[in-house]
């Protein structure tokens, strides 16, 4: 599993936004959001980088956790 905090992403359209351009990048990706904490879960994806760049590329600024 990978988990970005995303502390710009503060409504429901970012949270439809994020999500969206996960799955138009992994289709397959298992996608969990939670808003009030800030953080983005993606399951079934190979790497984080297509995903962070996918995220910086519709105007948010995610923070890869460890």
């Amino acid at each position: 599993m990978i988990e970005f905090e995303v502390k710009d992403m503060t409504c429901n359209h970012c949270v439809n936004t994020i999500t969206r351009v996960i799955k138009e990048t992994v289709p397959s990706a298992n996608v969990g959001v939670d808003l009030s904490a800030h953080l983005v879960r993606v399951e079934g994806v190979p790497n984080a980088d297509s995903i962070e760049r996918a995220i910086r590329e519709v105007g948010y600024t995610p923070v890869l956790k460890s």
